[in-house]
């Protein structure tokens, strides 16, 4: 038997603890060789790298039980084989939440030894040029750099974990889903893609396809930092503007950012323990929602949730109506080679009740008005925005799947969640419907926008402050987990 529940906290906070020395001085090494090198073209000493000064940190647990390990009902934070569990870590005050809740479950639960130490994967230089303003990298090309430092060696770099295709080495098993480079490439691709610090984003993510989501967010999260008794600290908004409750004329502060700069600009409502909302513009088409997805994961956020327009595909729907995704047409072809086409993605109960129930507070219309609103259903998501120009085919193929909307990204989002364990949902608004020839023409497009939008975001804010207080620890379903997963969520 494991350790009581404090000494497992403690036990937990102690291994992050090594886990931000070991981290923090690799860090402190690398920048002070790199001004060597820039300053007097002094390169780092070979026998210092192979002592790892360089290095992530690895973080061991070692599990030699007397006989079988014990019965564990929850979907993570188990172990299930005895042996050496191992990865690398990368920024551990970023994870120290979720790092000690991971541990803290392995110490409470099993009779574990855990270690740190130096890895054999150095840090890529090129991470650890925030914060140094004294480096000028103009002295030096990237590939001369690259020749003496360590680099982001995308060799290193991949999802064999999680896609189950890893080949093990026969001494250690995989603690984690991904590894300390490949967590890095994401939180920096983050930044570059979203206009926002990795370190904003929050546990709880919102998924839109339009940008007017977007001004109704900012306005309602600007109000909510602005309050008094707020739970909620700061507005972090693309194009690196952070607003806070002194901040004058702040929507327009956040209106005026660069924000076009970026691909899918970010907007961050930030509370203490991350427990925050986050809102992705993730714009048209499964290639951007593959994109997000990928990189978000390495985050291990609480749930993500896809709020965005669709194409209603049954006569009976009207404009402005809600579709609850419980299953998906894949049509996207982003994620195929990873999570082949005959792979069900199943829905998840805690997030769809979620979601129906959200819809029923916000319109506060009673059941069964919301039943005549609200179709729980297929969607087809295409990789082809003119999929209605091969009508007769692509109606047909709906037909069969009994789809009742169509958009370019919800499946890739659910599908891209389930590959990578993060929880799911899908609440969709009709803006049009193709097969019926009730397209948005623009005087009334503007009145549907104004009426569908801030009704369909307080939907899905809802649905998180219900994922938050009733849901909580429920949501990481056993629907995600293989059979011989990672012990850490």
């Amino acid at each position: 038997m494991g350790l009581s529940p404090s000494n497992a906290e403690a036990r937990a906070s102690k291994c992050v603890d090594d886990l931000s020395r070991h981290y923090a001085a690799s860090v402190e090494h690398l920048r002070a060789a790199l001004k060597d090198y820039l300053r007097h073209g002094k390169a780092p000493d070979t026998a210092a790298r192979a002592k790892g000064v360089f290095s992530y940190p690895e973080l061991k647990v070692i599990y030699n039980p007397d006989g079988p390990p014990p019965q564990v009902s929850r979907s993570y934070g188990k172990l299930t084989e005895a042996g050496i569990y191992a990865t690398t870590i990368t920024n551990p005050e970023l994870f120290r939440d979720y790092l000690v809740e991971q541990l803290e479950l392995l110490f409470t639960d099993y009779d574990i030894e855990a270690r740190v130490g130096p890895s054999e994967n150095d840090i890529p230089y090129s991470y650890v040029l925030d914060g140094a303003d004294d480096l000028d990298m103009n002295k030096a090309s990237p590939s001369e750099l690259a020749g003496v430092f360590p680099y982001a060696d995308l060799v290193s770099v991949g999802d064999e974990i999680a896609d189950g295709v890893m080949e093990p080495d026969g001494l250690t098993m995989p603690l984690a889903l991904f590894d300390a480079p490949r967590t890095d490439y994401s939180l920096f691709r983050l930044r570059h893609y979203t206009g926002t610090p990795f370190e904003d984003f929050q546990q709880f993510i919102l998924f839109t396809n339009y940008h007017r989501y977007v001004d109704e967010f900012v306005k309602w999260a600007v109000g909510e930092v602005q309050k008094d008794d707020s739970p909620y600290s700061t507005f972090s908004a693309a194009g690196f503007v952070t607003i806070d409750r002194d901040t004058p004329d702040a929507v327009q502060a956040i209106n005026e950012a660069p924000w076009r700069k970026y691909q899918m600009p970010s907007y961050h409502l930030k509370a203490p323990g991350r427990r925050g909302v986050t809102l992705v513009n993730i714009g048209v088409g499964p290639s951007n929602a593959k994109t997000a997805t990928d990189h978000l994961a390495v985050l291990r956020p609480q749930c993500w949730l896809m709020i965005g327009h669709c194409g209603g595909l049954r006569q009976s729907q009207k404009l402005g109506d809600y579709v609850l995704a419980h299953g998906y047409l894949r049509d996207d072809h982003v994620l195929d080679d990873s999570l082949p086409l005959n792979i069900p993605i199943p829905p998840l109960a805690e997030i769809q009740t979620a979601l129906q129930v959200a819809t029923s507070r916000i319109s506060g219309e009673d059941p069964e008005k919301i039943k005549s609103r609200l179709r729980t259903g297929t969607v087809v998501t295409k990789d082809d925005r003119n999929w209605e120009l091969r009508y007769s085919s692509e109606a047909r193929r709906f037909n069969k799947s009994r789809a009742i909307a169509v958009d370019m990204e919800s499946a890739t989002i659910a599908a891209n969640g389930f590959r990578l364990r993060v929880p799911y949902g899908t609440l969709l608004c009709v803006s049009d419907k193709p097969l019926h020839g009730e397209i948005k023409l623009p005087g009334a497009a503007n009145v549907f926008y104004e009426r569908s939008i801030a009704e369909h975001l307080r939907i899905g804010l809802k649905t998180i402050d219900i994922l938050k207080t009733d849901v909580a620890g429920a949501l990481h379903s056993r629907k995600l987990r293989a059979f011989n997963e990672p012990p850490f969520r």
